[in-house]
């Protein structure tokens, strides 16, 4: 019993962690203030709010059928995750050469260019909180639960929780972009983007010795 607990407990964090890394709340600062400067402060709490919502859906969705799509689509999950974990490493390098922040907050501008009055679906939901690389790692840790209802569970309740420091951190979007500055964005993207590229690595090691074991 208490070794299964630790086994959830450590599947849990893993998911936690991994998420958190690849979404990077508290990245989306500056960006939702870009997306949503000219708005009452009580209609960008409603745009924050669903665009986390949209993203916990997605996220969520991945999670509980993806394993199923890969199957249908002829896909190994061991060749998924050499696949996911090289895109996690080109997520990663991004944020550590400083890449990342300037194409995110490029999108946020041109949807503002393009005049679209509710960026909670773009770019805010997609592809800031759930894109490719989020997707892809949720799959990944969708595909390590094994069908196990239980870490699925757990899986949902970590993007759940990812989702609610979103949503924190862009009704506080004001006071970390103060706290942080251009500077301090900068260092925590890249230091997520070593822990990310380690992360992204143990993938591909892993998905590389399900192929030779067969």
């Amino acid at each position: 019993m208490r070794g299964f607990f630790l086994a959830a407990l450590d599947y849990f964090a893993a998911a936690f962690v991994t998420l958190a890394v690849v979404v990077e709340p508290f990245g989306l600062a500056p960006i939702f203030l870009a997306a949503t400067r000219a708005l009452a402060r009580g209609t960008r709490a409603s745009i924050a709010a669903r665009a986390c919502l949209f993203a916990f859906l997605i996220l969520a969705g991945a999670a509980l059928i993806g394993e199923r799509l890969l199957a249908a689509l002829g896909i190994s999950l061991a060749a998924f995750r050499i696949a996911g974990g090289l895109l996690l490493f080109s997520i990663a390098s991004e944020m550590v050469l400083g890449l990342r922040i300037a194409r995110d907050a490029s999108a946020a501008k041109q949807a503002l260019e393009e005049h679209v009055h509710d960026p909670a679906a773009f770019p805010l939901a997609i592809p800031l909180m759930a894109g490719p690389g989020a997707i892809a790692a949720t799959l990944l840790l969708a595909g390590r639960a094994q069908g196990d209802l239980g870490l699925l569970a757990l899986l949902i309740a970590a993007i759940a929780l990812v989702a609610l420091i979103c949503l924190g951190a862009c009704l506080a979007a004001t006071r970390i972009e103060a706290a942080l500055g251009a500077s301090g964005a900068l260092v925590l993207a890249k230091l997520l983007g070593v822990l990310l590229a380690a992360l992204a690595v143990q993938y591909v090691v892993d998905g590389a010795r399900a192929l030779l074991t067969g």
